[in-house]
């Protein structure tokens, strides 16, 4: 099942239970796989844990164990954090070269490379990672039994639209303290906020696929730049703390982790000026127009009617 409402989910809440329940299913059995590359494996337990956060809150007025279940997918999320951050050092690394790479000598750095790489295999090798996914496989598990009986205290687009204009306007006051003042935490904020509508676009896909799924990509990449952003700042700091690098070399890294750092945000706030410029009311408004077209089963009727 793809993530998003399909019509024929009989209710919203018949919708979100049968959503989470396949999105737990395959995190258990990711879980659970043998042979698989740890990487990859935790990269698609983070993304079914965000998922879910992103389902329960598109659904968060009208849903009152939205607390219990979203602290319970994010505790289980963040259980993978220190195994995410080996990999994402490497990449980070190796991206930021690739774009500086007609102004450096990457011969240069090429030890840093070589220690990034063995606290990626650090990282993937250690002790506790069979007791992290056994952890995680009965947290989702007991997570599965709940969610079948999981109440929404609506239907139709009252159970959803809510919770969209709250994460379209979390969005919108996010990029505005970022832009007021860019701090590593008001930009973090604000990547975290556009997850939330991206995933809520993802959701309503259906509604009108075409022009859905181009604002989708839209805050797709808007998250995709902010998360870049992100990546660099952990890089910036892990090379800062653990002495991974000497004072000069260091100085030049963090040079061009300030400068790839400011092209990304140049670009978030062209991107975001515009994905977020219309009123929360008013898109919100417009998405439901689209909800009630997509639910009736008679296009021709819907057409009199609008």
């Amino acid at each position: 099942m793809a993530y998003r409402f399909e019509r024929d989910f009989a209710t919203v809440q018949d919708g979100v239970r049968r959503l989470a329940v396949e999105l737990i299913d395959d995190a258990v059995e990711c879980a659970g796989g043998k042979g698989r590359d740890k990487n990859e494996t935790v990269h698609s337990l983070r993304k079914s844990c965000k998922k879910l956060r992103g389902l329960v809150r598109l659904v968060r007025p009208v849903f009152d164990d939205y607390r219990v279940e979203n602290a319970a997918f994010r505790n289980a999320g963040q259980d993978f954090s220190l195994l995410r951050d080996g990999g994402v050092l490497v990449e980070t690394y190796d991206s930021l070269l690739d774009a500086h790479k007609d102004q450096i000598d990457r011969s240069r750095f090429a030890p840093i490379r070589r220690r990034l790489i063995l606290i990626k295999k650090e990282s993937t090798e250690r002790d506790d990672i069979g007791d992290i996914l056994e952890r995680f496989r009965e947290t989702m598990l007991q997570a599965r039994e709940r969610a079948c009986r999981w109440r929404i205290a609506a239907d139709g687009f009252e159970a959803v639209g809510h919770g969209l204009r709250k994460s379209y306007k979390g969005a919108q006051r996010a990029m505005h303290a970022a832009a007021k003042e860019p701090t590593t935490e008001a930009i973090h904020e604000w990547r975290k906020r556009i997850k939330d509508h991206w995933y809520h676009a993802r959701l309503l896909s259906p509604i009108w696929q075409i022009p859905m799924r181009a604002h989708g990509e839209v805050a797709d990449r808007l998250g995709d730049a902010l998360g870049k952003y992100h990546d660099l700042e952990v890089f910036r700091q892990r090379l800062q703390d653990d002495d991974l690098v000497d004072k000069a070399d260091l100085d030049v890294l963090a040079g061009l982790v300030r400068l790839r750092q400011n092209t990304l945000l140049e670009r978030a706030f062209s991107i975001g000026a515009r994905l977020l410029a219309e009123r929360a009311a008013s898109l919100t408004r417009r998405w439901q127009s689209y909800w009630d077209v997509w639910r009736e089963h008679e296009p021709h009727e819907a057409a009199l009617a609008a």
